[in-house]
């Protein structure tokens, strides 16, 4: 029979043992594997039954051993030293306590979704996941950061695969008393409480939970609470569950109700109210809103309060397709601005910040990603590549500024070794090595040898082998009514077979079914005799996604043939608990998106974090990192008339690089059976890739290219009661009111000979209209570099030109000079352009404003 409620009863663990329930408070047991082995010490089936969690672990250990250990000196020493040693590292100072005062006090970093550990089941792929290991690296760094989030009771969904083949969804409930947090209280404890006004007179109330990610807090909105109606009380129902304004309603409770809940935070635990605030995608981008009301409440005007919020604010994209970027009815939007909800903002005023360049407003959706760009001084994609496209495809913000122009950086992804990297790696560096830093250790060292190296990673190919097995018979039985699994699932992959994976969200563009393309070339490269293959493939559709369901059915039943079933598996319910064991299982990762739509693909890194090489189209992270050292590049048929002979293509290409070089490599053994050629890869991949994918590397570069000059700008615009912000709004809206009377009416040139040659000197004369503004107000530039049949200029340069001073016949014109030196040979053309010029700017574009010769 089925419960009609569940709830969690935690154990209650003798006092002595005391240290026990601090050290699973904290999510930092989800990457210190010093703390996963103590619990691991009470009972190992059990700690492997829970899924590695300790609240639910200690609720299942028997009284008789949790007595037991109570009276064990030792034990309890042992869980007081981890105790301890968790209290310095939460409070002792780190690498960024080293960089001085001119750092920010608190960085606020908001979230969709947050990967941390399975047994906080808040996120759905890459982009939570990412979340999760930049709060770990944020941690382990000393980076004062706190994370705001939504508690989705239901989570993403459980996956699970019907017999013909198809996704099927559950959404079992969260019970948040049996997971590691804990409610946000006043100090008389009443629990803390967040509210929003919407339409209809009605208010929409949260709850705030708290969870320790090492440092890091975590705040999570919940509004499955009696304070609210029935309907708002499932406004956090699940994750990417609904759609408009179900989905409209979860982005402003994470902006708006998320700014709320970290002012509650800051009064009760005195940290410092944020100096930066970092949007992790668009999703939470009415946070800027809640802060420009906030502004306008202490006397600032929208114009005035957009400037001071900018300044301490960063986006960061994740969104390689427009069709990733949240759109709302600008009319739905409408009616919640004029609910109330956010006092002394002007619809009129916040509407305009979701508008699609080029789009009228009476057609223009409520572009989420566009109000994120608008309301964020410093924005930046996830790799160098994601950065270019980022600059394409948002550059009608800043019209008429080439795509380098537009001030969009990157920053390439990392991910969390600690956390991602397998145990018995790990165990290896610390006994061959002498060190716990398996993302820093010299592999190249002769102190592990290369069989050493080979059997760790042929125990990891067991591991995951024995995984898959386990959750294809459980899968087995749920789908046949508790019945036994067949003998053919116990033969499952093999532990000495050539291990290939793959496992990402399932859009389109990932191409899941790629290496279908063929399918009997494919079948015969499983099944070769001499050289066999296994794949294991994992991976969700969004429930809304058909064709993803489809690709999904076709690539499963594929595998239900018989004479494959043993050497290609997909797995259900990817998630991190099956993760943490594919990632280092796998000898080859494989990723096959269309290029350039890949923003990152953290997954791969992973892989390599464990010793597996990549196979990979060129995109994303390893458009950076690809090197023969590294793996293989799929090259890629930009060129080809249509997708269909562009897959049919890149397929062929991938098919040619497993048979032809993969599984050579891999099967050519020494005497004692070690592939030294193929351990040499593994080996400077360990060496030489893992430390550029760490997620300390990551943070490091958002704490010092974003976030110390966000802090430091949004000090300067604050400053002396925010005069700065009043003037640069004032001017701002002075300039673009000018600015139509601002062109570049004639440019003069001399200096070259009939044939120029490098070395020589083009002189420039430019007369610029300046209409109401003056000198002051802009930079007159002269761009130029290599041009060629398209009339662009290619790796443009800028070079500032200069007002003359002398007098023109022209009253209504300034003339500016200026020289540039050709140092390049090869195809070469200018322009000149004025761009407004203020102190306080950071990019020239970002009024986007520019008049250009010509």
């Amino acid at each position: 029979m089925k419960p009609i409620r569940k709830f969690t009863v935690r154990a209650v663990v003798p006092p002595q043992l005391g240290a026990l329930e601090e050290l699973a408070a904290n999510l930092r047991w989800s990457w210190h594997e010093p703390t996963r082995r103590l619990f691991e010490h009470i009972d190992p089936v059990g700690w492997r039954r829970s899924g590695r969690d300790p609240i639910a672990f200690l609720g299942d250990v028997e009284a008789r051993r949790l007595d037991e250990l109570a009276a064990d000196d030792g034990f309890i020493g042992w869980a007081e030293r981890e105790r301890d040693e968790l209290r310095a590292y939460v409070s002792e100072p780190r690498w960024y306590q080293s960089l001085g005062a001119d750092t920010p006090r608190t960085v606020a970093y908001f979230s969709p979704e947050f990967g941390i550990t399975e047994a906080l089941p808040q996120y759905s792929g890459g982009l939570g996941i990412l979340a999760g290991d930049h709060l770990k690296a944020a941690s382990d760094l000393g980076v004062p950061l706190v994370a705001v989030g939504l508690f989705y009771k239901a989570g993403y969904f459980s996956q699970a695969i019907a017999p013909d083949g198809w996704q099927q969804e559950r959404y079992p409930a969260l019970d948040p008393d049996g997971l590691p947090l804990s409610v946000l209280r006043r100090a008389d404890g009443t629990p803390v409480q967040v509210t929003l006004a919407v339409p209809g007179g009605r208010s929409l109330h949260a709850r705030v939970w708290q969870a320790a990610v090492g440092r890091v807090p975590l705040l999570l909105l919940d509004t499955d609470i009696p304070a609210n109606d029935d309907d708002l009380r499932q406004v956090t129902d699940r994750l990417y569950g609904g759609g408009g304004e179900h989905r409209l309603q979860q982005e402003l409770l994470l902006g708006i109700g998320g700014v709320r809940a970290l002012r509650a935070w800051s009064g009760l635990t005195g940290r410092h109210f944020p100096d930066v605030f970092h949007m992790n995608e668009g999703h939470a981008g009415f946070l800027g809103l809640e802060r420009i009301s906030a502004c306008i409440g202490d006397g600032l005007s929208f114009a005035e309060a957009l400037q001071l919020v900018r300044a301490g604010t960063v986006f960061t994209t994740h969104t390689p397709v427009p069709a990733g970027i949240d759109r709302f009815d600008r009319a739905l939007v409408a009616s919640y601005l004029e609910s109330g909800l956010l006092p002394g903002i002007d619809p009129a005023d916040a509407l305009p910040l979701g508008l699609e360049p080029g789009v009228p407003a009476e057609d223009s959706a409520f572009n989420m990603a566009m109000m994120g760009l608008r309301l964020a001084q410093r924005a930046n994609g996830v790799s160098k590549l994601h950065g270019e496209v980022s600059r394409r495809m948002f550059g009608d913000l800043w019209p008429g500024f080439d795509a380098d122009d537009v001030p969009i950086t990157s920053v390439t992804n990392g991910v969390h070794a600690p956390t991602w990297t397998d145990p018995a790696l790990l165990a290896l560096a610390e006994e061959r090595l002498g060190t716990g830093d398996t993302e820093h250790a010299d592999w190249l060292s002769a102190a592990v040898s290369d069989a050493e190296l080979w059997g760790v990673k042929r125990g990891m190919r067991l591991q995951l082998v024995e995984d898959a097995r386990r959750r294809l018979a459980n899968a087995w039985a749920e789908q046949h009514g508790g019945a036994v699994a067949p003998d053919w699932v116990r033969r499952v992959l093999d532990p000495d077979v050539l291990t290939i994976g793959f496992a990402r969200r399932v859009p389109t563009y990932k191409r899941l079914t790629l290496m279908l393309q063929d399918p009997e070339r494919f079948a015969a490269i499983l099944t070769n005799p001499d050289r066999p293959v296994q794949f294991v493939i994992a991976g969700k559709a969004h429930p809304a996604d058909e064709e993803g369901k489809r690709l999904i059915q076709r690539l499963v039943q594929f595998a239900q043939r018989p004479e494959l079933r043993e050497r290609i598996v997909f797995l259900p319910d990817y998630d991190i608990g099956m993760a943490q064991l594919l990632y280092p299982g796998c000898d080859v990762w494989m990723n096959n998106p269309l290029r350039p739509l890949e923003a990152c693909g953290t997954s791969g890194m992973k892989a390599a974090m464990n010793g597996a090489l990549n196979l990979s189209i060129l995109d994303g992270w390893w458009a950076e990192y690809a090197a023969d050292d590294h793996g293989w590049v799929i090259p890629t048929a930009d060129a080809a008339g249509d997708q269909a002979e562009r897959d049919r293509l890149e397929a062929s290409a991938l098919y040619d690089l497993i048979e032809h070089r993969i599984t050579r490599l891999f099967y050519d053994r020494d005497r004692d059976g070690v592939p030294t050629e193929w351990m040499g890869r593994v080996r400077r991949t360990l060496a030489h890739l893992s430390p550029e994918l760490g997620a300390d590397r990551m943070v490091r570069e958002y704490v010092e290219r974003l976030y110390r000059p966000a802090a430091e700008h949004a000090t300067m615009v604050g400053a002396d009661g925010a005069k700065p912000a009043r003037e640069l709004a004032a001017w701002g809206a002075r300039v673009r009111a000018a600015w139509p009377g601002v062109q570049v009416a004639h440019v003069e040139s001399g200096g070259l000979e009939s044939t120029p040659h490098v070395g020589d000197e083009l002189h420039l004369r430019a007369h610029v209209a300046l209409g109401a503004l003056t000198e002051a107000d802009v930079s007159v530039e002269v761009v130029y570099g290599h041009s060629h049949g398209d009339d662009r200029i290619d790796d443009a340069r800028v070079a500032e030109l200069v007002p003359d001073g002398a007098s023109t016949t022209d009253a209504a014109t300034c003339v500016y000079t200026g020289t540039v030196t050709l140092d390049r040979a090869g195809a070469f053309g200018y322009t000149v352009r004025v761009v407004p010029r203020h102190p306080l700017l950071v990019s020239p574009a970002e009024l986007g404003l520019v008049a250009s010769a010509g």
